[in-house]
């Protein structure tokens, strides 16, 4: 009966890890891998039978709680891993930083079992104590859901820098270590002095001081992607502003033509009155050359992307990159421009530059976007490369720095965005990536 109120006494301090494990899927809750029901049901198939053979373990070989958690903390992350579409940065900064935010309600429970208890220790945490601490993680857990779910859930689809997250689960892990150090091997130590009320108070405060890093964090997170937002928009001016010069050019090319006709008129009749077709023809096919020299290449409709496909094709020819391209974009867009200039920016990029190791007579890419069954867009690319890859069981890597390459996370998270879907593949000579966006 003793071992079975003791098992029954412990369990609040393993079930901690349910509301614990339900913090760590609220900010990552639009990178899940599978439905939210599939994925509680989950961690419920493990957590509760772990929790139920811990505080077993507990009651009858005295096993302390802490030397159960913490070692299976390790294998917990890899599974976290396992079922969110983060890269490691993110997801251990998420896990890290859940993990810090949920030592704060053993601490208290702590201060309070010494309250009730003094002249006990850690070992014989009571059920009051555990109770207490679950009660804690709970409302810790409710009080950050909501912006845990909207704000910050935002930052971490958004925010691709491996090294704000690195800093992030830095300051979160002094903080863990921090309260894992100062527990309390015996409550005696908190009733010498002045211990009884510091220890909570400070800890207190160290809870507020890691929220306002969090939320510091939050408004640092949203400052550079302003930033970053302000940049596209500033580039997209400037692709613009560029292709509005292409487009002066131009004029000023016809009207000098223009005002040329007259002696190119003459010129024909003469030769015309002499019979000499063969320097008729000359003169038309070189004023047609003329002519259409500084034309201007309208790729679709929409003035902002095409003066974006403008832009990008002169890189293409200065690339020596070989482009078939066949575009259909309605002149007014349902969904943002700047998005779907990260969106073709970046896939235009990411090809020309596949194809920048290949010798000049092989490169090639090719790019179709076409709408289909009323409002889907398909956007196919097509481009040759090296043969040579990085990739790891979360996609492709990039070839120029370690770490995901941001271009092909940006695609996918504008298609994503819109309903739709980004599929990236290749063969030893081309790589591939289909788009499908719902507009």
């Amino acid at each position: 009966m003793n071992i079975y109120y003791i098992w029954l006494s412990t369990l609040p301090r393993f079930f901690v890890l349910l509301p614990a494990a339900a913090s760590c899927y609220l900010p990552a809750r639009g990178l899940m891998k599978y439905t939210p029901i599939k994925t509680a049901a989950l961690c419920g198939s493990i957590l509760v039978p772990f929790s139920l053979a811990g505080a077993w373990m507990h009651a009858t070989l005295k096993t302390d709680v802490n030397t159960i958690i913490f070692p299976s903390l390790i294998v917990f992350f890899f599974l976290y891993r396992h079922t969110v579409k983060t890269d490691l940065p993110k997801t251990l900064s998420i896990y890290v930083g859940v993990c810090a935010i949920e030592t704060f309600p053993a601490q208290f429970a702590y201060a309070l079992d010494a309250h009730l208890h003094p002249l006990s220790n850690t070992a014989s945490f009571s059920a009051s104590a555990a109770l207490f601490q679950f009660g804690l993680s709970c409302i810790l857990m409710a009080a950050f859901a909501s912006p845990a779910r909207h704000q910050f859930s935002w930052v971490i689809e958004h925010l691709d820098s491996p090294k704000i997250w690195y800093s992030t689960l830095a300051v979160s892990s002094v903080f863990l270590i921090a309260n894992v150090g100062a527990t309390p091997q015996s409550y005696l130590i908190l009733h010498t002095g002045r211990l009884s009320y510091l220890f909570p108070t400070l800890e207190g405060c160290a809870l507020v001081l890691l929220v306002t890093v969090y939320v510091l964090f939050y408004w640092g997170g949203m400052g550079i992607l302003e930033h970053a937002r302000l940049e596209k928009r500033s580039q997209l001016l400037e692709i613009q502003a560029h292709q509005y010069q292409a487009l002066q050019n131009h004029m000023q090319q016809t009207k000098r033509l223009r005002h040329d006709f007259r002696h190119s008129v003459r010129l024909l009749a003469s030769l015309a009155e002499k019979g000499d077709l063969e320097s008729i023809r000359a003169h038309i096919n070189e004023y047609e050359n003329r002519l259409s020299e500084h034309s201007p290449i309208n790729y679709c409709t929409n003035i902002t992307l095409n003066a974006l496909f403008g832009y990008y094709h002169e890189m293409a020819v200065s690339a020596g990159v070989s482009t078939d391209w066949r575009i259909e974009l309605p002149e007014t867009l349902t969904v943002s421009e700047l998005d779907m200039a990260a969106l073709f920016g970046n896939l235009i990029e990411n090809a020309i530059e596949g194809c920048r190791n290949l010798p000049e007579n092989q490169r090639y890419f090719n790019l179709t976007a076409e709408i289909r069954h009323g409002n889907q867009l398909y956007i196919v690319s097509t481009n040759r490369f090296d043969g040579k890859i990085r990739k790891d069981k979360d996609g492709y890597l990039s070839t120029k720095h370690s770490g995901k390459g941001t271009g092909l996370v940006s695609i996918a998270a504008v298609a994503e965005k819109y309903q739709g879907s980004a599929q990236v593949s290749h063969n030893d000579r081309e790589f591939f990536v289909d788009v499908v966006i719902k507009l």
